[in-house]
């Protein structure tokens, strides 16, 4: 057992797990506030908001200290947080709202319509990446596993390593930062290697993971799915053979992120000889905030005591916009004062000197024990025209019910708004290279939707008038990232369209029907 034994040998300490294991959330998180706190008080950020005031309050019972912190430091939006303090940081300015010089900054792979956002990275917080990341691959031995997959290679399908340099500090994807400051002792077990990882040149970078392909013993691939799909169909291209584990005959365990795998799941197993396990993580520009802790559940733990403070606003109208606009007397609440099955956007306090940041995504509690979640959407991806609040949850769910019924795969879609006369419909654009007739999926789309939600069956028969859908190759809307300079890492396709981005991809797909190239 190589990958853990190595891990023990160097010291890794199950401390923290354990820790988490027998503390109570609110315990957890209480410490987690003051630490980052303390570390900051002395930081531009710590000092204009008072962090040595809120500081004294944790001496008093009950929560206190949050009303405090709340009450002292405002609600973060990126927009904020950026022209306030972390553009300052970008320019190579120290101690901003984290001690230090930051160096490194993840452009964050946003499926909104705005320009790349850039998110610090400090040394703090690539260490507590490092450390959550272990404690993933720990969790491994709850798994049936063979003893030889601890043996095996493990490929890390992410951004390159190699980063741009902006005055002094350097920029790029976070899990090509993360890996080109891989812990010596993990180099052995990763793959592609630091030689290929290093090329920008994405469809170059998978030719040359594929011609090596067979040199390696992968026992574990991590990754964002749709990119990974398309690596397993060069891979099995290549050496023409009919599954992936004719190359990969150990491979057993798939550690996915950043979008629900759940509309890549048929085409994706089509891929395989054997089953595998799916363990799902929550790795964000931001942060690693939570991961899958047990088998056989699709939920997932998040981690209150590496680095961040969460809290949690309710995704209602009394603190939302229409447009998933955060309200300035939004209420906040701390894990503790959570309710399971109720939907929240996330705010974050971290390591990287994030204050009370809103993340954009929303998630449910399974568990409130546990601190197990599902995430369920982004606060600005849903569609609610005339009240039917359909979710990313609700489309996600609704195409994989689909693709079951019909026996295809579709990994790729977005919905949009639509006028209809005076009233409104849903505009689908569903990816899939399998032929289907387009008013059977409309008309299998719809009637799931209604079985999943009940606003969207009552507004159905109302306000919503009408749903339309178009059916295209899946290779259009990865065409569409290339032309935005989005491919590969973590990038994902955006669920629901809107405004000005929704007019670049209709006028994309009619330059495509035109035959014309973008």
């Amino acid at each position: 057992m190589a990958i853990l034994g190595t891990l023990l040998k160097k010291g890794i300490s199950l401390r923290e797990m354990l820790e988490e294991e027998y503390t109570s959330a609110g315990d957890l998180q209480k410490k987690e506030l003051k630490e980052l706190l303390m570390t900051s008080s002395a930081t531009e950020f710590g000092k204009h908001y008072h962090f040595p005031s809120i500081l004294k309050t944790f001496r008093k019972g009950g929560h206190e200290y949050y009303r405090q912190f709340k009450t002292s430091v405002p609600v973060h939006t990126y927009n904020k947080m950026y022209n306030d303090w972390w553009k300052l940081s970008l320019r190579g300015v120290k101690n901003v709202t984290w001690p230090g010089r930051v160096k490194y900054f993840a452009l964050s792979s946003g499926t909104s319509e705005s320009a790349s956002k850039y998110i610090p990275v400090t040394k703090d917080m690539t260490k507590a990446i490092q450390k959550t990341s272990v404690r993933q691959i720990l969790t491994l031995s709850k798994y049936d596993l063979p003893p030889d997959l601890f043996t095996s290679g493990i490929l890390m399908l992410g951004g390159s390593t190699h980063l741009n340099k902006r005055g002094s500090v350097f920029e790029g994807d976070l899990s090509g930062i993360q890996a080109a400051r891989l812990p010596f002792w993990f180099q052995h077990f990763y793959k592609p290697g630091k030689k290929i990882a290093k090329n920008r040149n994405w469809d170059v970078k998978l030719d040359e993971i594929a011609a090596n392909a067979r040199q390696w013993d992968i026992g574990i691939i991590v990754g964002v799915p749709a990119w990974l799909q398309i690596l397993m169909e060069k891979v099995i291209a290549y050496h023409k053979v009919k599954t992936i584990h004719d190359v990969w005959p150990n491979l057993l365990v798939y550690v996915h992120g950043g979008v629900s795998f759940d509309p890549y799941r048929k085409g994706f197993e089509k891929l395989l000889g054997r089953p595998i396990h799916y363990i799902e993580t929550y790795l964000a520009s931001e942060g690693f905030i939570a991961f899958q802790a047990y088998p056989n559940r699709r939920s997932m733990r998040l981690v209150l005591n590496n680095g961040i403070f969460y809290e949690f606003i309710p995704f209602e109208s009394k603190n939302f916009d229409s447009n998933g606009d955060v309200l300035p007397d939004a209420e906040t609440f701390m894990i503790d004062e959570i309710e399971e099955g109720k939907e929240y956007a996330i705010l974050l306090t971290t390591c990287a000197g994030a204050w009370r940041y809103l993340i954009g995504d929303t998630i449910k509690f399974v568990s409130k024990e546990e601190a197990e979640i599902v995430i369920t959407g982004r606060t600005k991806h849903f569609l609610s025209l005339c009240g039917e609040h359909l979710s990313v949850e609700n489309m996600n769910k609704a195409i994989e019910m689909v693709a079951e019924d019909l026996n295809v795969a579709i990994p790729e879609f977005t919905v949009a708004g639509a006028p209809h006369g005076s009233l409104f419909a849903h505009h689908w654009y569903v990816g899939t290279d399998h032929p289907v007739d387009p008013k059977i999926l409309r008309d299998k789309i719809d009637q799931h939707l209604k079985e999943l939600n009940d606003d969207y069956a009552v507004e159905r028969s109302a306000a919503l008038k009408d749903v339309f859908v178009d059916v295209l190759p899946i290779k259009t809307f990865y065409d569409w990232m290339e032309s935005k300079g989005k491919v590969g890492g973590q990038n994902k396709f955006p669920r629901v369209m809107k405004n000005a981005q929704l007019e670049d991809w209709r006028s994309f797909i009619q330059s495509k029907k035109n035959g014309n190239r973008s």
